[in-house]
């Protein structure tokens, strides 16, 4: 009797540790011989941990806008994510990977707030709330793309094979900051170089003239990117555009004559006449050079009448033997800041034999038409023998600077 009572007492035992150790799943006994009773081995699983993760992680400050929310779920699936930032509520998807991830912009200086639900292998459901908030710049730089100093670049549009992409932003930012920003995919593919012709204004050109045909698309991934001690990207910025035919014009100071190259093949061939050279003083000390700039020139705009006079270059006393009054000159073909032009000039009888311009490419009136009605913005106009060199903030004198000494 002693050994049966013992049994029984131990029976029990057996049931009480398995309560005591917090199964809640239905068991069961069957009656042994001799009256023994045996326990049956339990089969419930415990449900897996659930571990909820949400990037950024909960508290964190000074997140950048421009990366996205991810929620992932260990030993658990998600059900819902909810995302606000006070009344604003922000989108995303659950990936293929069964994370979920954000898929609008968040914006600057705001405090998010995330509740993420996930279920466990049993069903259960848990709750995960988190928040973080954004940084809150100083100030913002916009982007915009340019084709040249006086105009935007036109997504989409043809351009010369001279054609610089141009992008300036609208604060100094840091360049290095700035260049990793930017990604340049060109089709046929070219390597490139920078080159800031300010704090705000980056340019990059090829080692050659873009040939023709060629597309290139620009993309400023700058939203959330610091781009200076205390400037961010307001957004992201792209465009696009191609080069049609690769016009290439050289004009020669010593032979009087202009002539176009169209993808390599000579098109057609102008008497001009080129600037007279010397230098003079205008009306407040400017330093005046009648000297046309050597060097390759891209096509900054065209007009078919432009205002010219010598008081637009500081020579306003009529007395001056280099003073002119205002005149409309037809068929202009802008290639520099400075004021250099292609046009007509039916004044001018020693095309082909003198260069007596005032530091303008002169050419008849049927060339200098067939000039503006030919040419496009980026084409290029290449002054050779001229002994005041083009500088490469005059226009854009991107190509007057040998590939080695461009940029970085």
């Amino acid at each position: 009797m002693i050994q049966r009572r013992n049994v029984i007492i131990g029976a029990l035992g057996v049931a009480a540790a398995a309560a005591a150790a917090g199964c809640s799943a239905h068991r069961t006994v069957r009656s042994g011989t001799a009256g023994w009773i045996e326990p049956v081995a339990d089969t419930a699983r415990p449900a897996t941990p659930v571990r909820l993760s949400v990037t950024p992680a909960s508290g964190a400050t000074g997140v950048s806008p421009g990366k996205p929310i991810v929620v992932t779920a260990e030993g658990a699936k998600l059900q819902s994510v909810t995302v606000t930032a006070g009344k604003t509520k922000v989108s995303g998807s659950l990936q293929s990977d069964g994370t979920w991830t954000s898929t609008d912009d968040l914006d600057y200086g705001k405090a998010y707030k995330v509740v993420a639900t996930a279920t466990d292998s049993l069903g259960a459901a848990s709750t995960h709330t988190s928040t973080f908030s954004t940084v809150k710049p100083h100030s913002l730089a916009r982007i915009t793309f340019q084709a040249n100093g006086m105009s935007s670049l036109k997504t989409g549009h043809t351009y010369g094979a001279g054609q610089p992409v141009i992008i300036a932003f609208s604060r100094a930012v840091n360049k290095a900051a700035a260049e990793k920003a930017i990604e340049i995919e060109t089709s046929p593919a070219v390597e490139g170089k920078f080159h800031w012709a300010n704090d705000s204004t980056v340019h990059w050109r090829p080692a050659k003239y873009w040939t023709s045909g060629t597309t290139i698309k620009v993309s400023v991934k700058a939203f959330g990117v610091k781009l200076g001690k205390e400037v961010y990207g307001a957004k992201n910025a792209s465009t696009h555009f191609k080069i049609g035919r690769q016009l290439i014009a050289i004009s020669d100071y010593k032979k009087h004559q202009t002539k176009v190259y169209i993808d390599g093949k000579l098109v057609r061939t102008m008497k001009c006449s080129l600037g007279k050279g010397g230098t003079t003083t205008g009306a407040n000390g400017e330093h005046i050079s009648y000297w046309t700039t050597g060097g390759p020139h891209v096509v900054l705009s065209k007009e078919r009448v432009h205002s010219m006079s010598s008081e637009s270059y500081g020579i306003t006393d009529p007395k001056d033997p280099n003073y002119y009054a205002p005149e409309d000159v037809e068929y202009c073909t802008r290639i520099s800041d400075s004021g250099e032009f292609m046009h007509a000039a039916p004044w001018n009888h020693s095309l082909g034999r003198a260069n007596l311009s005032h530091g303008c490419i002169n050419l008849s009136v049927s060339d200098a038409k067939w000039v503006y009605e030919n040419f496009i913005v980026g084409d290029i106009v290449d002054v050779k023998n001229s002994p005041r060199p083009l500088q490469i903030g005059n226009g854009l004198g991107d190509w007057a600077v040998p590939y080695r000494k461009y940029g970085r």
